[in-house]
């Protein structure tokens, strides 16, 4: 393979827009291991979110096509290989980007479970402040009230 072609397969590869049409592999090679790539990832995304059983076999599934995305784009690298199976394992790369693009989509990113969370404890936090305002305790009774006799008098002493 030539220099410049190598660049041009590295390029489309890296390119930001590159899974855009692009085709999850029906079948691919993972660690030596043949796997039904699109019908897994189908499967999965049919689900809408991952069911806490699969979450380990997704995960480990996203970080095996990591490794491959990765020991392959170092083959294109090389350039030792032809321009033909170059073009091959560009077209792979992109297959195995587009795959783990629809993995990911299924769980909340890292800055979307922290917002879950703020808000959630914002919410908490905000019925606590309306429990104390209204007078209530945790428990939801009544706690002490103005004019209920277990207030203070109007020099501050108890009643």
């Amino acid at each position: 393979m030539q220099e410049y072609q190598r660049k041009q397969l590295l390029e489309r590869v890296e390119r930001e827009g590159a899974t855009v049409g692009a085709a999850i592999p029906e079948e691919i090679d993972v660690q030596g291991e043949p796997i039904d790539l699109r019908s897994f990832v189908f499967e999965i995304k049919r689900r809408e979110t991952v069911p806490p059983g699969e979450r380990e076999r997704v995960e480990r599934a996203k970080r095996n096509l990591r490794r491959e995305r990765r020991q392959r784009r170092r083959r294109l690298e090389s350039g030792s290989i032809s321009y033909e199976d170059g073009e091959r394992l560009a077209e792979a790369i992109v297959g195995i980007d587009r795959a783990l693009e629809g993995l990911e989509s299924l769980e909340p990113s890292d800055i979307e479970s922290e917002k879950q969370a703020k808000e959630a404890a914002d919410r908490k936090r905000w019925m606590t402040f309306l429990k104390q305002a209204l007078g209530r305790d945790e428990t939801g009774g009544a706690g002490p009230r103005a004019g209920s006799g277990g207030g203070r008098d109007s020099q501050g002493g108890k009643r």
